[in-house]
């Protein structure tokens, strides 16, 4: 059986079995202990820090941010980046809806010349972002989240899929997808996550007894279209699964499990 063979196997397994009763339990818990937060029963209020001054380089900046001119921190909730990347999105000022959704990843890591500002500005140094980013949200219209992640998928220098998927994740509450689930954001922390579940499983079933299958699909990051769609897919399967704790929301989207497994170890 080849490499892809066995990871393929691994995905089957898992799309079957979905989150084991210790992940139940700690998101159970993480629940009980965070539900006054997100009334809405949306990730929406998770708010994220940021030093608006440290962004001065930055341009276009999105207006509904705090000014660089700011002193001290200010605070950026998914919910407010959502409406920023609405009307971004209505204007087709793609640069700005970038801009939001990285600010909003990076929050207080961004620094004068360090990794958050000096590598926004070499995205947006490249003379193909606008038409990557155009067709990423026609993609994802027209064919849906897989096809958007493919269509950003190596084609802009230092934009790689931990920060485009925020954008497409954010694109996508205003974008409706023609098929599919929605975009949900895939990070380090999300593969390592989905790499623990597969090492339990491929030891389990043997199809892959050292962990190293699951070390190569669920890297830590540049994660193949495939994988993205594989990703997609068993996260909304397991929002379903995870409306059976008691008091989880019935019908809470899949971002709130995104989010909550962000939060939440088991191991």
């Amino acid at each position: 059986m080849s490499r892809q063979d066995r990871a393929g196997a691994v995905d089957r397994e898992m799309a079957a079995r979905l989150l084991p009763d210790a992940a139940l339990w700690a998101l159970g818990r993480w629940w009980s202990e965070n539900a006054m937060m997100f009334a809405d029963e949306t990730p929406g209020a998770h708010t994220v820090s940021y030093t608006p001054r440290r962004w001065a380089p930055i341009t276009p900046w999105p207006s509904a941010l705090a000014s660089t001119a700011c002193a001290g921190d200010a605070g950026v909730s998914r919910a407010q980046v959502t409406s920023i990347v609405a009307d971004a999105l209505r204007r087709e000022a793609f640069r700005e809806a970038l801009v939001a959704t990285y600010v909003w990843g990076k929050g207080k890591r961004g620094s004068p010349g360090g990794s958050g500002p000096a590598t926004l500005q070499k995205i947006l140094a490249s003379d193909r972002l606008d038409a990557t980013l155009a067709g990423a949200v026609t993609a994802m219209r027209e064919h849906g989240a897989g096809a958007a992640y493919a269509a950003l998928h190596g084609r802009v220098p230092w934009l790689g899929p931990s920060f485009f998927t925020k954008f497409l994740y954010f694109a996508g509450k205003t974008v409706m997808s023609a098929n599919g689930p929605e975009p949900l954001i895939l990070d380090r922390f999300l593969a390592r996550r989905l790499r623990s579940l597969a090492r339990a499983v491929g030891r389990e079933t043997g199809h892959d007894p050292d962990g190293s299958i699951a070390g190569w699909v669920w890297r830590d990051k540049n994660w193949s279209p495939h994988r993205y769609e594989v990703y997609l897919s068993f996260m909304h399967a397991a929002a379903r699964q995870v409306a059976s704790i008691d008091g989880w929301p019935s019908d809470a989207s899949p971002d709130l499990l995104e989010y909550a497994l962000f939060r939440t170890a088991w191991t």
